[in-house]
C-alpha cells in the first residue's frame, strides 16, 4: 500500500478543496457518514495516516486528505466531516454537501453504522439524491453480530441500487471488499442522476415545472436535486452554486419565472418554505424506515439495554457529575503516583548527561561564555521540562484517552450541557473544555465543532481557564509543596489529587461564569440547540489508545514545549547573566514588577516568571528557581523538599501558593494557544480580548483574595 501525506486544507471558507495530487490519474473518493460510525478509524486503515480518531460527534471539522493504492491505481481519499445531514444546518454539512455536489468526486463512500442503519439511511438517501456515484459501507458489523441484529446486504443493494459492502474497519475486515468496488466504480463512472424519492404530488409538480430550466443551465448536475433544494429556499446552497456557476442562477430569466410558478402551485396546496422542509423530511424518513424493514432484522429487540441501564446511572442528574468526580480524581491520582518515579529516573540521567556533555565542551576548550549560556541555559532549561513533563503526559494522556475510546467524554458532555445553557453558552463547549486538558491550542482548534459563530468565540475565550498539560505539573508541585506536604506516602497522592479535583472544578466553574458574562455583555445571545448522540460502549483499543496518545499527543506536546524552552532558557540566561551595575536585567524586570505583584499575593520574580513564560507555562517554575539562585542557570534540586524550602526562604507563604496557584490556572495563554486563537478567529480584535479576560479575571481574582486575608490578618 503506498502512502503519501498530502496537506490539509480547510474547506469552512471555500467550496471548493485544493487536492493534491501525486499522479494525475489518481481517483478522489470522498468519504462520508454519520458521527462516530468508524469513519476515520476507516480513513486511517486504508491511507496508513495516524489521524486521531475520536468517539465524540463532530470531531474531524477538516477535510483531511491521504493517499492509496489499490490494483495499481493511485486514490485519494477524502474524510469529510462527519454529519447526520445534508440539509446544510451547520457548516459541517454545508462542507460536505459542496464537496460531494461540486468537487466531482469520482467515487463517494458512505459509512453507515450496522447497529443502528436507519438512522443512517437518512444520509445516506440525501447522498443518493446528488448522485448515484456512490457505495454504501455498512461498518461495525461485529458490534451488530453481538446485538444479534441482521443485515441483509444484497437487499440493502438492491433497495438502493448502488453497491452496499460490509467492514468492521478497526479490525480491517471487508476493506479489500470495499476498495474493489470504490476501483469499479471509479473506472467506470455511472451517471450523475440521482436516487429518486417521490414526494407528496404538489412537490412533485413543482419539481417537473422548474427542473427543465435549470437543467438548460447546469448541465450534467443533478438538475432535479437543485430544483428542490431552491424550492426549499437553501441559501447556502444558492451561494454555493452561484460561485459553482459564477453567475447568479436565480437572475436566469427562465428560472426566475419557473420558480414562481413552482410557488405558486405549492402555495395553493398550503405548502410554506417550513412545511416544505418538514415533508420532504418526512418523506426520506419514511423511505430509510421502509428499506430499514426489509433489510434489517433483529433476533433481540432489547440489543441496546445494556448502554441504556449504565447510561441511567452515568448521565443521571444525582449520580451523573459524582461519577465524573470521581473518573477525574482517579485519573489524577494515578497521573501523581505513576510520574514520581520515572521523573526522577529521567532527572538524574539528564543531569548526569549534563556533566558529561559539560566535560566534553571543556575538553575541547570551547569558550566558557558560550558553554556556560548552552549548558546552564539552554541544556539545564530543557533537562527540566522534559523530566517534569513527560512522565504525567505519559500517563495522563493514556488514561484520558481510554475514556475517549471507551466513549464516555460525550456522556461528560452531556451531564454538563444544562450548565453550559445556563451560562448561555453552547453544550458542545464541554467537548472543546475536555480537548484542552491536553492542550488549550487544541481545544481552541476543536472550538470549530460549535456551528455558531458567537457561542465559537465564548468557548475560544473561555478555553485558557482549563489547565493544560503544560500547567499540571506546576499545579502538582506546589500543591504537594504547600497543601499535601503535610502528609505522607499514599495519603499525600490521594490529597494532592483530592485538590487538583477541585481546582478543576474551580476551573469549569469559572469558565460558566465567563461564558455568561460573554453572553450578556460583548457576545450577547441565546444559545443554540444541537443533537448530541450518545454513542455506544465500546472496548477500548489499548494497544492503539496507547500508540495514539504517546505518539500523536504526548511527544507532539513535549516537541512544541521543548522548541520553546530551548529559545527561552536562552533568553533568560541571558538576562540572569548580563548585569547593569549591581544587578541583572533579571532582578530589574522584578525589581519593576514587584509593586504590582504583591498586591495579587506574589513577587516580581514570580510574576516576571509568567511573563517570560509566554512561549510555554512549563518554564514558569524553572525561571522561578533560577531567578531566586541567583545563580544565573537552573540549579538541579534533587526533591520537592529542597524546592520547598527554597521558595519559603524567599518569602512564599501559603498565600503565596494559593494565588500562584489561582493565577497559573487563569492567566493568559501561551503563545502557541495565542497564536492559534489568531488563525481560528482571523482577527486580532478578538486574539486581543482572549489575551485579556483570562489575565484580567485571574488578576481580579488574586487581588481579592490577598486582600481578603490581609484585612483578616489571617497570614
Amino acid at each position: 500500500m503506498g502512502i503519501k501525506k498530502l496537506s490539509m486544507v480547510s474547506a469552512f471558507s471555500e467550496n471548493q478543496l485544493i487536492i493534491e495530487k501525486k499522479c494525475p490519474d489518481d481517483k478522489i473518493v470522498a468519504l462520508a457518514g454519520n458521527p462516530n460510525v468508524g469513519k476515520s478509524t476507516l480513513f486511517n486503515n486504508l491511507t496508513g495516516l495516524n489521524q486521531h480518531t475520536g468517539n465524540w460527534p463532530g470531531k474531524t471539522v477538516t477535510n483531511a486528505q491521504g493517499r492509496f493504492l489499490h490494483k495499481g491505481k493511485g486514490f485519494i481519499l477524502v474524510d469529510l466531516p462527519g454529519i447526520y445531514s445534508l440539509m446544510a444546518n451547520s457548516v459541517e454539512e454545508e462542507v460536505a454537501r459542496d464537496f460531494i455536489c461540486f468537487g466531482d468526486p469520482d467515487a463517494t463512500v458512505i459509512v453507515a453504522d450496522a447497529t443502528c442503519l436507519e438512522r443512517n439511511l437518512n444520509l445516506v438517501l440525501q447522498t443518493l439524491e446528488i448522485t448515484n456515484n456512490a457505495i454504501l459501507c455498512v461498518n461495525l458489523l461485529d458490534e451488530a453480530k453481538n446485538k444479534k441484529i441482521n443485515i441483509d446486504l444484497k437487499e440493502l443493494a438492491k433497495q438502493l441500487g448502488i453497491p452496499v459492502v460490509g467492514t468492521c474497519a478497526r479490525d480491517g475486515r471487508g476493506l479489500n471488499e470495499l476498495m474493489d468496488e470504490v476501483y469499479n466504480l471509479a473506472m467506470k463512472k455511472p451517471s450523475k442522476a440521482g436516487y429518486i424519492i417521490k414526494y407528496d404530488k404538489p412537490i412533485e409538480e413543482a419539481i417537473s415545472i422548474l427542473e427543465p430550466s435549470i437543467k438548460k443551465v447546469i448541465g450534467d448536475y443533478n438538475s432535479r436535486w437543485v430544483a428542490l433544494k431552491l424550492l426549499d429556499g437553501d441559501k447556502t446552497l444558492i451561494n454555493s452554486i452561484n460561485q459553482f456557476l459564477k453567475k447568479d442562477i436565480l437572475e436566469e430569466i427562465e428560472i426566475a419565472e419557473k420558480m414562481q410558478l413552482a410557488r405558486e402551485v405549492l402555495i395553493n396546496s398550503g405548502i410554506d418554505n417550513n412545511l416544505f422542509r418538514d415533508k420532504v423530511v418526512s418523506r426520506i424518513v419514511m423511505r430509510a424506515e421502509e428499506i430499514s424493514r426489509k433489510a434489517v432484522s433483529y433476533e433481540n429487540e432489547l440489543y441496546n439495554l445494556r448502554d441504556r441501564k449504565i447510561d441511567r446511572i452515568i448521565t443521571s442528574k444525582g449520580f451523573g457529575i459524582p461519577i465524573m468526580l470521581v473518573l477525574l480524581g482517579f485519573v489524577f491520582w494515578l497521573t501523581i503516583i505513576g510520574a514520581n518515579y520515572p521523573s526522577q529516573l529521567l532527572s538524574d540521567g539528564l543531569f548526569w548527561l549534563e556533566g558529561r556533555l559539560y566535560r566534553l565542551l571543556t575538553a575541547i576548550n570551547f569558550p566558557a561564555a558560550l558553554k556556560s549560556l548552552l549548558v546552564e541555559g539552554v541544556y539545564r532549561t530543557l533537562a527540566w521540562v522534559i523530566s517534569v513533563m513527560l512522565p504525567p503526559m505519559a500517563i495522563f494522556f493514556p488514561l484520558f484517552s481510554l475514556l475517549e475510546d471507551l466513549g464516555y467524554l460525550p456522556r461528560v458532555a452531556f451531564n454538563l450541557d444544562n450548565f453550559f445553557k445556563k451560562a448561555c453558552a453552547h453544550g458542545k463547549q464541554a467537548l472543546t473544555m475536555c480537548m484542552g486538558f491536553g492542550c488549550n491550542a487544541a481545544g481552541v482548534v476543536g472550538c470549530r465543532i460549535i456551528d455558531s459563530p458567537r457561542e465559537r468565540l465564548i468557548a475560544i475565550i473561555t478555553n485558557t481557564f482549563v489547565p493544560c498539560n503544560g500547567r499540571f505539573p506546576t499545579l502538582i508541585t506546589t500543591i504537594a509543596i504547600f497543601f499535601a506536604g503535610y502528609f505522607s506516602g499514599a495519603l499525600r497522592s490521594l490529597v494532592s489529587a483530592f485538590l487538583l479535583t477541585m481546582l478543576i472544578v474551580f476551573s469549569v466553574v469559572m469558565t460558566l461564569l465567563l461564558s455568561r458574562i460573554l453572553s450578556k455583555t460583548i457576545l450577547k445571545g441565546l444559545p443554540s440547540s444541537f443533537t448530541l448522540e450518545l454513542p455506544p460502549y465500546r472496548k477500548p483499543q489499548i494497544g492503539k489508545v496507547i500508540t495514539r496518545s504517546i505518539f500523536d499527543r504526548t511527544l507532539f506536546v513535549l516537541g512544541r514545549a521543548v522548541i520553546v524552552a530551548a529559545p527561552a532558557g536562552l533568553i533568560i540566561w541571558l538576562m540572569a547573566n548580563i548585569t547593569i551595575g549591581d544587578a541583572s536585567i533579571l532582578s530589574y524586570c522584578a525589581r519593576f514588577l514587584d509593586p504590582p505583584a504583591r498586591l495579587i499575593g506574589l513577587d516580581g520574580y514570580i510574576l516576571t516568571a509568567f511573563i517570560l513564560g509566554f512561549p510555554a507555562n512549563e518554564i514558569v517554575i524553572p525561571i522561578i528557581i533560577m531567578s531566586y539562585m541567583s545563580q544565573g542557570s537552573l540549579m538541579e534540586l534533587e526533591n520537592l523538599y529542597q524546592l520547598g524550602e527554597l521558595l519559603r526562604n524567599n518569602g512564599w507563604t501559603w498565600l503565596t501558593a494559593v494565588c500562584f496557584v489561582i493565577f497559573s490556572l487563569m492567566h493568559w495563554p501561551c503563545g502557541t494557544t495565542f497564536l492559534t486563537i489568531k488563525k481560528e478567529t482571523q482577527s486580532w480584535k478578538w486574539t486581543i480580548i482572549s489575551f485579556l479576560v483570562p489575565a484580567i479575571t485571574g488578576t481580579l481574582v488574586c487581588f481579592v483574595i490577598t486582600t481578603a486575608v490581609r484585612l483578616l490578618r489571617i497570614v
